[in-house]
């Protein structure tokens, strides 16, 4: 039982030891950098001074008596990237799911979710915050929605299109039903590309969710906000603590989205390859 811990714990270092490494070397080449050259704060902080500042946050959110605004308003987005996250990739699934039946459906919908999917996020965040009201959580939602709608709806789309032609012949001669044939032949092929798209999502919707912030809402509220009220105070560092708040919450929403394919999906080539 040791033995088999320990070739795990031993397998988890190898595999990440090379961006571990970089991480740790790019952070020190920057605490170098900032320091000999005297780059000015408002420039760049060191990664010293940033990391000061988020300790200083986390000191006074795990304190019962203290408030940290840094948390609160990384609470605040994750949840508008959660929502938007749910919503937008529940409704491009579904809709995948109802026109991947049909190949004129999906041939007329197809140019006009690309042409979508290439609208600039920044387009989309004046527009929902007028429906929606700039300090509603929702019209953050519906910016997150759209973003990561297009890219789920496409990628399942060709899941459950692509199908192998003689496994479909098999499943024909056996009589089976369109019901059948996309719950044992579609939907099982379909789930990779699905989970590739949610884990394009998990970042994009904390990025859509950051964007949408920026163009108003309540002040220090959420994470676009605070960085930039800190920003326009030259409190530099601490903005730079909201950007590592921001990708830790991308992260982690990223690693929970890993931890459901592979529960959901123990069967696929890559993780029989990872586990042998």
């Amino acid at each position: 039982m040791k033995g088999q811990i320990f070739a795990r714990v031993l397998r988890f270092f190898q595999k990440y030891a090379p961006s571990i490494t970089l991480a740790v070397g790019v952070l020190v080449f920057w605490e170098v950098v900032v320091t000999v050259f005297a780059i000015q704060q408002f420039l760049l902080p060191k990664p010293s001074a940033i990391l000061t500042e988020y300790l200083n946050e986390l000191r006074l959110f795990l304190d019962p008596a203290g408030a940290s605004l840094l948390f609160e308003a990384s609470g605040a987005t994750l949840r508008e990237a959660i929502g938007g996250f749910v919503i937008g990739c529940g409704s491009g699934i579904g809709i995948a799911l109802l026109t991947a039946r049909w190949t004129a459906v999906n041939q007329a919908l197809m140019p006009f979710a690309i042409a979508a999917n290439s609208v600039p996020i920044i387009a989309f965040a004046p527009i929902m915050n007028n429906w929606f009201g700039i300090t509603n959580p929702f019209s953050k939602m519906a910016i997150v929605s759209i973003i990561v709608f297009f890219p789920t709806m496409i990628n399942t789309v060709r899941g459950l299109t692509l199908i192998d032609p003689n496994q479909l012949e098999l499943m024909h001669s056996y009589a089976a039903s369109p019901m059948r044939i996309m719950r044992d032949l579609r939907i099982p092929n379909a789930l990779p590309y699905i989970f590739s798209a949610l884990r394009i999502a998990s970042s994009l919707s904390v990025v859509g969710a950051i964007v949408g912030e920026f163009f108003g809402g309540p002040l220090w509220a959420t994470l676009g906000d605070f960085i930039t009220q800190e920003a326009s105070r030259f409190n530099f560092a601490r903005a730079w603590s909201a950007i590592i708040m921001a990708s830790l919450i991308g992260l982690s929403m990223y690693f929970v989205v890993l931890a459901l394919e592979r529960w959901l999906m123990p069967w696929h080539v890559s993780f029989r390859t990872d586990s042998s």
